[in-house]
């Protein structure tokens, strides 16, 4: 049975009822303030925030854990969507940062990867991580993995690799390590090969988050050409 995950905040909301997501319950602590934000950021859903149910500040609370600058939540059963091997997928190795987790997810939903994986005990469904990716978890699979055993070249970015050049295939899954580790010792060994991003002398490394979104607008702006 898949779980019933937390919403937190308009634009969570938001993103989850563009891809389908069911929320019930959607709440808010101002149905005026909310309808308003869905005219101005997202217009197709007004009618939907129309329906939201009005709390008081301390049922907010009690539902969410906290109050939120846009009086907006709402909870959604966690997808089970089918992996696009058309597109690279995403492998985040042990990664620790949950707001560096969920931004990486953003990132990875903006340039239309096949999905995110990732590797270690962090529950890529956390509500930190979420709250990281605004609700875009519903535009594309996401998983935690337990082996490397799947299909398509394994491409690992490391700043001791060769420089990233030419193509990306389509179904290639795309290695970024910890910000602080770095690859594991398993994805080093199973890559095919071990690529670096452009990076200026003396600038130790990026975000993971900037690291898979120059990973992935490579593969889009070569697919493109």
């Amino acid at each position: 049975m898949l779980a019933t995950v937390l919403l937190e905040g308009f634009h969570a909301v938001k993103h989850a009822l563009r891809f389908g997501a069911d929320v019930h319950p959607l709440i808010t602590t101002d149905l005026a303030a909310a309808v308003s934000l869905a005219e101005t950021h997202a217009p197709d859903l007004v009618e939907r925030f129309g329906t939201a149910t009005e709390v008081d500040q301390n049922h907010f609370k009690l539902r969410v854990g906290r109050t939120h600058p846009t009086g907006v939540a709402g909870f959604a059963e966690q997808p089970d969507l089918p992996f696009d091997r058309n597109a690279p997928v995403v492998l985040l190795d042990n990664p620790r940062n949950l707001g560096n987790f969920g931004a990486a997810i953003r990132v990875a939903a903006g340039l239309d990867a096949g999905g995110v994986i990732s590797t270690g005990d962090v529950d890529p469904w956390h509500p930190n991580v979420l709250r990281g990716s605004a609700g875009l978890h519903f535009a594309l699979p996401v998983a935690r993995v337990t082996n490397l055993d799947f299909a398509g070249e394994l491409i690992a970015f490391d700043a001791d690799g060769d420089l990233l050049k030419g193509p990306i295939p389509d179904d290639a899954v795309l290695a970024f390590g910890s910000e602080r580790h770095g690859i594991s010792d398993e994805v080093r060994a199973k890559a095919s090969r071990i690529v670096r991003l452009p990076m200026r002398e003396r600038v130790s490394s990026y975000n993971l988050t900037t690291s898979v979104a120059m990973g992935l607008y490579h593969w889009a702006i070569h697919r493109a050409s």
